[in-house]
């Protein structure tokens, strides 16, 4: 029996009828995943707060050696790539500027934007993207390790609490070493700009140094702590998160460390957006 006109007609509508209920689907999918993923974070979030606020109300015990052993790892070692990234970032901005304040007759105003630049923004965020591939990647691999390993199960057959023994830590280290960390990255921002305009730019280290101090106020400084500590603790939560539902073996220790990195580092800028946002409009 041959078709119709009138259902030959139909099928381009009923196509694009079928494409349109995939894409609601799939986005609907999408959007139901991460709902679930921030209620994970949430849920360990609020689990790692209140093992944490156990632990200095002193109703717990806690290592504090286990908590300087994480602190030295992720930090101490962490100085080298946060030095030299922020050097060259210095560089980098004060020869960017240079040019087109040149052309108006402000190139001494190079320290201004580069300091302003590095403590309110670049020193934190990029301090940030350095911890997430060097401490986000190994506590996700770790825990991970651990799951795998059933060590984790071991600790809850012994009634041992993992978040508080392995959570806490690591968050309470990444977040106190990523604020220390940001005020050295400062430091060394500024100073690779002071070498480039000394050296480069020809501007005298001693008007460097007081345009410098005289742009960045303590708002400036606060500000960019607060942005280092909340980034700390979010890029540990994710990567204990990614580690704690390891599952796979070695694969799944490989996928928790890529996955950490990619959604620390997007996470980390979107919540730097929302900062910069809220800063501006509280006009700070």
């Amino acid at each position: 029996m041959s078709e119709s006109p009138g259902s030959r007609a139909a099928h381009p509508i009923v196509s694009a009828l079928d494409r349109l209920g995939g894409a609601v689907r799939g986005g609907g999918s999408l959007l139901l995943c991460g709902l679930s993923y921030f209620g994970g974070l949430t849920r360990l979030l609020l689990a790692t707060s209140t093992r944490a606020a156990a632990v200095f109300s002193r109703r717990h015990k806690f290592s504090t050696s286990a908590l300087a052993a994480q602190m030295v790892r992720f930090g101490v070692k962490s100085v080298p790539i946060v030095v030299v990234v922020q050097v060259f970032i210095g560089l980098i901005l004060a020869l960017q500027l240079a040019p087109t304040l040149r052309d108006y007759g402000q190139l001494e105003r190079v320290a201004e934007v580069v300091g302003i630049a590095i403590v309110r923004e670049l020193g934190p965020l990029l301090t940030a993207v350095v911890f997430s591939g060097f401490a986000g990647a190994s506590i996700a691999a770790e825990i991970g390790a651990m799951v795998e390993g059933e060590e984790v199960k071991a600790l809850r057959a012994h009634a041992l609490d993992p978040i508080r023994f392995l959570a806490v830590p690591r968050v309470l280290a990444t977040t106190t070493m990523i604020v220390a960390l940001t005020v050295m990255a400062d430091f060394f921002g500024v100073l690779g700009g002071l070498i480039c305009s000394a050296w480069i730019l020809k501007i005298p280290p001693a008007l460097y140094l007081n345009l410098t101090e005289a742009a960045v106020s303590t708002t400036d400084f606060v500000t960019g702590l607060v942005k280092a500590a909340v980034f700390g603790a979010v890029i540990s939560l994710i990567a204990c998160f990614e580690g704690f539902r390891v599952r796979g073996g070695p694969s799944g220790v490989g996928r928790a460390t890529t996955t950490t990195v990619v959604r620390s580092i997007v996470a980390v800028i979107a919540i730097d957006a929302l900062f910069t946002s809220a800063f501006y409009a509280l006009g700070l």
